[in-house]
């Protein structure tokens, strides 16, 4: 099925009242260090039918303006101002009150759908009991509605699913049980926070179209917030700009986008990756980092990071200001950049300014060129297979069955490239990086890293010399560190580790922190005490200790905000053009994967059902299944985002316990849906073998019905 997402409605007449209205919104903590001024006067007001979108980096403010409005935030945190939700202050009310009122007038989708439900209740029930919570309904009326909810989301078979367990559901299909939940009593206002950071892109286009739906159904007010700038053009009808604590822009989406008038935001998009391609332009972070919100100094909070600054930024904070044809600006210079006069990202930021790196990097990426030198072999995957056991029983376990993750994988990887394993969870991409990783004799098939098959060779050599050759960097940078130690002993260790002497391993810790841009000062600073930026950053130079030929990513990124995202994409793009590294790098997100790699392999249900590179994938995809993935990566232009067609796959990814005979994508193609009944028979009965696309020997897809 395709769709295209509607153009923008007409703006609602001015006299229309509010869903919700915030006014001065101010959200303080106490800590050791002083009192954090989380939210410092944030007002909106939402209309019916409406989305605001709420952007900006982590610690801006955006979720502690969610719960304030919620009234779920902690005891210790202070709440002033005005939230009014259809002429009722919510501010003040105690929490009897308010839980009355969330569920009923107003609801939210969590960000982590898995801890928002509770894991002892069936999903059945919890709908029926939050429906009899607020209305008066018998038993069975309640559990019919919960029912005829979970169809209205987009639950298959919502009758017999109703009785399962959350954990019992995919990811995708919990976050529809809890939007489910947040209308359950047609609620004049939804919150959703994060909806869809953890979901794969077709997931998550699928839950951004249930949100939609949900909204249509009750007419009400969304308030969005994400990080995603593509979520934002394609859904937003308002953006609110947040930057420590407060809005520092707002407008109407397609101004927004169309020319960002405050610094910041225009420095947002400028870091994130162009999906639709063409020449990969070095992206430009924002250096510094964003204040802390404890004893702000006066001036604008963005004026150190800022390459169009003033010396009046340092002393008066700008307020909201409206801009004609345009919005509210917290800037000095905004009327200056919206005529056209002042570009917003500056050509050259101020000296002395940390913005300065970031550009230098990307410059310095820029003229490395853009084609990696691609040498020998480091990596060949041969007909790869990995399966496990299906269990039963508590005490007394016994097998029924087999689940088939990773199904006769191939692949090779040369010096100076990357190659990026995409597809939805559960499709095999992270088993398949863990068995190349575990460096064991493969259950079948051959796994061969520089020139050496690791089921060959002694235990000893595995554990030593290749565990040296290959690395890996994590997707979450805190956990992957211990927070015992400082970055120093984090670094020393796995030199430690292969035998270095003391004063090599002060040479080489120096080395490293050079090479990932981080200052000698953050050696003696434990990682709680790092960025998110400077955390990753520790992350790669720890596993370039060794001097590795061969970087294992796993969704190295997806923990990261845009600004921080883009400097680390120019960092492993410049170690790789000095280093000569090979990269395997596994991410959900595709733009991402577009940036940076030179081949990509597309997985589903345990099989590479399409390989070649990565141009030749994004502007020609041959299987139906990666055509839906990249008609479902969301764009950060709302005319683009909102005109073109999309591929919505129906139903979920089957289990790998139960593999088709045939095609593995059959049950959810939309080619097999057209076809002939002689295609549709091979389709059940054969498994493709890889074709060759015309014309592109390098290029193969496994289809039958092309």
């Amino acid at each position: 099925m395709t769709l295209a997402t509607p153009l923008l409605d007409p703006v609602p007449p001015t006299d229309a009242t509010p869903a919700l209205s915030v006014r001065d919104l101010r959200i303080s903590f106490p800590s050791e260090a002083g009192t954090v001024e989380a939210v410092r006067g944030v007002d909106f007001d939402l209309l019916p039918g409406r989305t605001l979108c709420i952007v900006g980096e982590s610690g801006s403010g955006k979720s502690a303006t969610a719960m304030g409005i919620m009234g779920l935030l902690p005891p210790s945190a202070e709440l002033r101002g005005q939230v009014l939700l259809g002429g009722q202050d919510l501010v003040g009310l105690d929490d009897p009150s308010l839980s009355k009122i969330r569920g009923s007038s107003i609801g939210m989708v969590f960000q982590d759908p898995l801890s928002a439900l509770t894991p002892i209740f069936s999903v059945g029930r919890l709908l029926s009991d939050a429906l009899r919570v607020h209305q008066d309904l018998t038993k069975r009326a309640a559990w019919e509605q919960a029912v005829e909810l979970l169809d209205l989301v987009g639950i298959p078979d919502p009758r017999n699913r109703a009785a399962s367990f959350p954990h019992e559901f995919s990811g995708g299909m919990r976050q529809r049980v809890v939007i489910a939940l947040a209308i359950a009593n047609r609620p004049s206002v939804l919150v959703a926070d994060e909806p869809t950071t953890a979901l794969d892109v077709t997931v998550q286009a699928q839950i951004l179209e249930v949100l939609r739906q949900a909204q249509r159904e009750t007419g009400a007010g969304l308030v969005l917030i994400t990080h995603d700038l593509g979520v934002v053009a394609g859904h937003a009808d308002d953006v609110a700009v947040m930057y420590a604590g407060r809005f520092v822009e707002r407008a109407g989406v397609g101004e927004l986008f169309r020319r960002p008038t405050m610094p910041y935001t225009a420095r947002l998009l400028a870091a994130v990756p162009d999906v639709e391609g063409g020449a990969r332009k070095p992206l430009v972070p924002i250096g510094g980092e964003p204040p802390t919100l404890v004893n702000l100094p006066s001036g604008c909070p963005f004026a150190s990071r800022c390459a169009v600054s003033l010396d009046a930024c340092a002393h008066d904070e700008p307020k909201l200001r409206h801009v004609t044809g345009h919005g509210h600006v917290a800037c000095l210079r905004a009327f200056e950049i919206a005529d056209g006069t002042l570009d917003p990202a500056g050509d050259t930021p101020p000296a002395g300014q940390p913005a300065a790196a970031g550009r230098a990097e990307a410059a310095e990426v820029a003229l490395r060129g853009e084609v990696a030198l691609r040498g020998e072999v480091v990596l060949r995957v041969e007909d790869l297979v990995k399966t496990f056991p299906v269990t039963k029983g508590a005490l007394l376990k016994r097998r029924v069955g087999t689940l088939h993750a990773v199904n006769r994988v191939s692949f090779e990887l040369r010096a100076g490239e990357t190659l990026g394993l995409v597809g939805e969870s559960g499709s095999g991409k992270t088993t398949t990086l863990m068995e190349i990783l575990r460096l064991g004799r493969p259950e079948a098939g051959r796994i061969e890293i520089a020139g050496t098959d690791v089921g060959t060779v002694p235990s000893a050599v595995r554990h030593g010399q290749l565990r040296q050759d290959v690395q890996i960097v994590m997707q979450d940078p805190l956990g992957a560190l211990d927070p015992r130690m400082p970055v120093f002993h984090l670094l020393a260790e796995p030199l430690r580790a292969i035998g270095r002497d003391r004063e090599s391993i002060r040479a080489r810790v120096h080395e490293l922190l050079t090479l990932v841009g981080l200052d000698e000062s953050v050696s003696d600073r434990f990682p709680a005490a790092l960025s998110g930026g400077q955390r990753q950053r520790v992350g790669i130079a720890r596993a370039l200790a060794t001097e590795p030929k061969l970087l294992a990513l796993d969704e190295p990124l997806s923990a990261l905000d845009v600004s921080v995202q883009a400097g680390v994409i120019n960092l492993l793009a410049r170690l790789q053009r000095d280093l000569g590294l090979a990269y395997l790098v596994v991410a959900h997100d595709l733009s991402v994967v577009r940036y940076i790699s030179d081949r990509i392999a597309v997985m589903y249900l345990g099989h590479i059902v399409e390989t070649g590179d990565t141009e030749a994938i994004f502007n020609d995809p041959q299987h139906p299944y990666t055509r839906a993935l990249l008609s479902a990566i969301p764009i950060p232009d709302p005319e683009r985002e909102r005109t073109r067609e999309r591929v919505v796959l129906q139903g979920e990814q089957p289990s790998a316990a139960r593999m088709p005979a045939g095609c593995v994508f059959v049950d959810r193609c939309p080619l097999y849906r057209s076809a002939d009944d002689e295609l549709r028979h091979r389709c059940r009965t054969q498994r493709p073998e890889p074709t060759p696309a015309a014309g592109r020997p390098t290029h193969q897809y496994a289809c039958h019905g092309i």
